[in-house]
């Protein structure tokens, strides 16, 4: 019979390699080759077990075993062999592909802190202290924590700050009348007292603790442009001019059209970004029914609307002589109209319980409190009856440039921004909880940026999430042995869905050069 190769599983959990000579009696002489504690070392050994069954005369790879170490039990000889370095190659050289290829490396001018730091971030979001240990466990040689130290409060300059925004700015879908989506959320802190930047103000969570408000610019696929950070009690809606003027003074821009839900700006703030000669799509509240609607009511009674019909109503605004024309569109949907429909429903039940007296008086928007006399605001049920599948877009865009689809489809790409959200504080974990000044916060925050661009161009380009392709490529490195003195790389075999992917991202950043 030909010799074989098999594999044994050892005392010590590794994996043996041995070559079972076997005769034409039936006696079998079981060679060691040596023992394998990853998937690197098993594929070196079998290949060497392989040239060795090849034949005398043959070249063969010389791991320098002598022959007391490769006999004996499975358990109890040594290979010969030590894993000199370990190294996640392959996630390595992707990220480290976007990285340069959104600009990072050029607009740090070669930073390693700034670079290792966002790496880590993608990674294994931790503090900038652990951040060293990810970096370790990928393969790379940290900076010292001395270093970082030393290079955080360049990252919180304006100066910095800027050059970071250039890169994202350049490689953005941005034009001379660019739609720019603008959102702003918290991030709160564990202490008690305020410090005048971190303060208690409005939360979403009803959290009492001191926050930060961080408004974040994208473009319109949700790719980050800027962060800024302000204080944790100054209101949502003041914080979208600073940053639009800001951004629009870094980068020479005339005109940007920004698309922000009608939560982000009151009537003064759409008056301001009216002033600053800015257009602007933003979503219209509708606390009583307008006027467009009443009428296409009352000429179509017992009628539910065409899905997908729009009403438009022009709104003039300003003193006399400088009047500006807004126009207003009003959308229905039947799928939005019954999910609508089916909460005031329910509401409505609970609230002829109530004024039954079978239910306790809850927060009912449909009951309403005379003293000690409860009664149905029928009214009010009407109200949000008419309104059922109806929402409102208003803009300055004039429509023979703008269309109304475009105006609502514009509107709509806001999920982006709200994904670059969730992104940033879940899966990044921008919360800059192991800082407290605001420089301090700042530099956290334009690590977390560019970390978000990468994040972002990594999903668009492989079409997995980053999580996904973190924890896929993560498990494969290139390792290194050392046998005798002398050092040798070993791959490990890629599944070919993680190549694929692998592939995509450098022969596209590779084309864009």
């Amino acid at each position: 019979m030909a010799p074989h190769v098999r594999t044994v599983p050892t005392a010590s959990k590794a994996t043996a390699v041995q070559i079972v000579w076997s005769s034409s009696k039936g006696s079998r002489d079981i060679e060691h080759i040596g023992s394998a504690h990853s998937e690197a070392e098993l594929a070196l050994l079998k290949a060497s077990a392989y040239q060795r069954i090849a034949g005398e005369g043959q070249d063969q790879l010389d791991l320098g075993f002598d022959d007391e170490s490769t006999k004996g039990s499975a358990g109890g000889s040594s290979s010969g062999i030590k894993v000199a370095s370990m190294r996640m190659g392959p996630l390595i050289e992707a990220l480290t592909a976007i990285y340069r290829g959104l600009g990072f490396e050029e607009a740090t001018e070669g930073d390693e802190v700034f670079y290792q730091q966002v790496l880590a971030r993608l990674v294994e979001p931790t503090s900038k202290l652990d951040s060293l240990r990810v970096i370790e466990e990928m393969g790379m040689t940290p900076v010292s924590y001395a270093t970082v130290n030393r290079r955080l409060p360049v990252y919180a300059t304006e100066q910095f700050r800027n050059q970071v925004s250039a890169a994202l700015a350049a490689r953005a879908d941005l034009g001379p009348h660019a739609l720019v989506l603008f959102d702003v959320s918290t991030l709160y802190f564990e202490t008690d007292a305020g410090d005048g930047f971190r303060e208690p103000g409005f939360s979403k969570e009803r959290r009492l603790e001191p926050q930060v408000t961080i408004g974040l610019l994208t473009d319109a696929h949700g790719f980050p442009l800027k962060v800024t950070a302000f204080e944790g009690n100054k209101a949502e809606t003041k914080t979208m001019i600073p940053v639009l003027e800001d951004f629009m003074a870094t980068h020479q821009l005339e005109d940007i059209t920004i698309v922000a839900d009608a939560g982000m700006v009151s009537d003064a703030n759409r008056k301001a970004i009216q002033a600053a000669k800015l257009s602007y799509i933003i979503g219209e509240k509708l606390p009583e029914v307008p006027y467009p609607i009443r009428k296409w009511i009352e000429d179509n009674p017992g009628q539910a609307p065409p899905n997908g019909m729009i009403l438009s109503w022009p709104v003039y605004e300003g003193p006399a002589g400088q009047r500006r024309k807004s126009i207003i569109y009003y959308q229905y949907r039947e799928n939005r109209a019954k999910r609508t429909l089916r909460g005031i429903d329910q509401q409505v039940a609970k609230a002829k319980q109530a004024v039954a007296g079978k239910a306790p008086v809850k927060r009912n928007r449909f009951v309403g409190i005379e003293g000690e006399r409860r009664f149905l605001k029928e009214e009010t049920e009407q109200k949000a009856r008419d309104l059922a599948g109806w929402k409102a877009y208003i803009t300055n865009l004039p429509p023979e440039t703008a269309s109304a689809d475009y105006v609502i489809g514009a509107y709509h790409q806001l999920w982006h921004i709200e994904k670059a959200f969730r992104m940033s504080k879940h899966d990044l974990a921008a919360r800059p909880v192991f800082h407290r000044q605001k420089d301090s916060i700042d530099a956290h925050l334009s690590i977390v940026t560019a970390a978000l661009a990468v994040a972002q161009r990594l999903e668009t380009l492989t079409g997995w999430s980053r999580k996904k392709f973190i924890t896929t490529a993560r498990r494969y490195r290139e390792v290194t042995l050392e046998i005798n003195g002398q050092h040798l790389v070993a791959d490990t075999d890629l599944p070919d869905e993680l190549a694929e992917k692998l592939s995509i991202i450098h022969d596209t950043i590779e084309g864009a050069h």
